[in-house]
């Protein structure tokens, strides 16, 4: 199936979309203020990018040192046997585990990127055990330990905003 075509956006939609990806806990009206809309016309575009899937969802991001030690692990993973079903059950397994907080299929060497969060290196080393080690179709796997959070982010860069046309009716 096609992947529909990006989203046709003019400037506002640009800013406001932003804006929302960086902190979707601004109120309307300062939202507003921020793109020259109303609160209620910005209230109409969030509600169409919900409509429209470009919105697909709204959390709350926690700052997980703030609840005691936390282990970040990236870790590097190659299957023994390729299918859409062993492909499956691998998405399966990191799908149905809160600590697994990202994972990507890769190109190259590698197969998956995951991303671990867990409470001690040693529930690290567990969690790593029970998610690679007990698969039989693992044929490799990496852990690398983070040290430091440099960054973290979720944000999408935006398509360019379609050129506004002047408000007297003219091309």
């Amino acid at each position: 199936m096609p992947e529909p075509p990006p989203p046709r956006l003019d400037e506002i939609d640009a800013r406001l979309l932003d804006l929302l990806q960086h902190d979707a806990g601004r109120t309307l009206h300062d939202l507003g203020e921020r793109v020259g809309l109303s609160p209620s016309a910005v209230q109409r575009r969030i509600a169409r990018y919900r409509r429209d899937g470009l919105i697909a969802r709204q959390v709350a991001v926690l700052d997980p040192h703030r609840f005691g030690p936390i282990v970040l692990a990236t870790v590097l993973v190659t299957l023994n046997r390729e299918s859409f079903e062993h492909h499956g059950a691998f998405a399966e397994r990191m799908l149905s585990n809160p600590q697994v907080q990202q994972c990507y299929r890769v190109a190259g060497p590698w197969d998956y990127v995951v991303v671990l969060a867990a409470r001690s290196m040693r529930e690290c080393g567990r969690l790593g055990d029970r998610l690679f080690k007990a698969d039989d179709n693992i044929k490799r796997y990496e852990t690398l330990v983070a040290f430091d959070t440099i960054k973290t982010g979720l944000a999408v860069p935006l398509p360019a905003p379609r050129p506004s046309r002047p408000r007297d009716g003219r091309p």
